[in-house]
């Protein structure tokens, strides 16, 4: 793995946050344009690395003093994420309990920041077995108009939040509706591994500044 200063200043993280916004970054690229540098030691890559496996293994129930036990993390990094976090529960929290899903209609006031996006977003909804939505994150970032996205990058944290269903959600920043061959062999597989994983795939939709469509009311998902 590189160390940051080998990194040509333009894929660094808070470059990339300045061009493309924070969402393409990955979770460690988040923490390294956080924390901002590593130790003499340690170069901030490799901290953030074993910062993000920490958050993964015991998210939402971090504690400062775990921070603090990861060798490198004094009482300022650790101080720094903690507040990151709480200052995203406060402003930025995901849609809780108390947001439920009968319709794709529900589904837009979750995404509606997804209409104006210059590249293509992929959102996976969890929801409870009562349809309520357990979280709400930003799977992939792609190209103007082409994204990436794997069955295991949207059932992975589906599987940790003990979701009963998902739901899917994609921009077209070219602001067609029509799903693209490449849409529909997503969500089949998708629906596909839901059935592997015992978690439904409910609808997969497509958002645009003029609307959005359903591929489930188009009959692509039965």
């Amino acid at each position: 793995m590189k160390k940051m200063k080998d990194l040509p200043l333009i894929d660094r993280p808070r470059e990339v946050i300045a061009r493309k916004g924070a969402s393409a970054l990955s979770d460690t690229e988040l923490i390294e344009a956080i924390i901002g540098r590593g130790t003499k030691n340690r170069d901030v890559r490799m901290l953030s690395r074993e910062i993000c496996g920490l958050l993964q293994e015991q998210k939402p129930h971090i504690r400062y003093d775990d921070l603090r036990a990861i060798d490198g993390v004094g009482p300022t990094r650790a101080s720094q994420i903690m507040a990151c976090f709480e200052l995203g529960r406060r402003y930025l929290a995901p849609a809780g309990p108390d947001v439920r899903v009968t319709k794709p209609e529900d589904v837009i006031p979750l995404v509606a920041h997804l209409r104006n996006k210059r590249q293509e977003h992929f959102v996976c909804i969890t929801l409870n077995g009562a349809g309520e939505v357990l979280g709400n994150r930003v799977i992939t970032v792609g190209l103007l108009n082409h994204s990436l996205v794997h069955p295991r990058e949207v059932f992975a944290d589906a599987i940790v939040d003990r979701a009963a269903s998902v739901i899917c959600v994609h921009n077209h920043p070219s602001g067609s509706l029509e799903p693209s061959p490449q849409d529909i062999v997503i969500t089949t597989q998708l629906k596909e591994a839901g059935h592997l994983v015992g978690i439904q795939l409910i609808d997969h939709l497509i958002i645009t500044r003029n609307g959005h469509v359903s591929l489930r009311e188009l009959g692509l998902i039965s």
